[in-house]
């Protein structure tokens, strides 16, 4: 596994994600799964909690090339974290058979998560 597949990033607002849980009573259990709702909940900040885990779906689409279409589900792309505490990402459902139809490929999915104050961010590499 040493080429790329493809590279996505994506920068939140941590307040737009706020304002959008406010706003949107669904919006919480439609994009996140219940394990990432238990992780978030359990945070100091889980607004900026939250707006990784959203950066990092968005950046996953991104990278696969194919945005949130063809049958992506961002329910199905779950960030959870190994016992050091680094995140993953775990795809889950018909977003798991679309990713191993794309990539058609034995792959790794790299992703870094931060945020500072206002941003969060989110990094993915798909490699194959």
């Amino acid at each position: 596994m040493n080429h790329i597949f493809g590279i996505g990033t994506d920068i939140v607002d941590i307040s737009r994600i706020k304002h959008t849980f406010n706003k949107n009573k669904n919006f919480k259990n439609r994009i996140f799964s219940k394990k990432e709702i238990r992780y978030c909940e359990a945070k100091k900040n889980k607004f900026a909690s939250y707006s990784k885990r959203f950066a990092a779906k968005e950046a996953f689409t991104k990278a696969l090339g194919t945005g949130v279409s063809k049958g992506i589900s961002f329910s199905e792309i779950s960030i959870d974290n190994n016992k050091n505490g680094a995140p993953f990402i775990e795809l889950l459902g018909k977003t798991k058979t679309i990713t191993k139809n794309i990539i058609k490929k034995k792959n790794k999915i790299y992703l870094s998560l931060s945020d500072e104050k206002k941003y969060a961010l989110a990094m993915v590499v798909i490699s194959y």
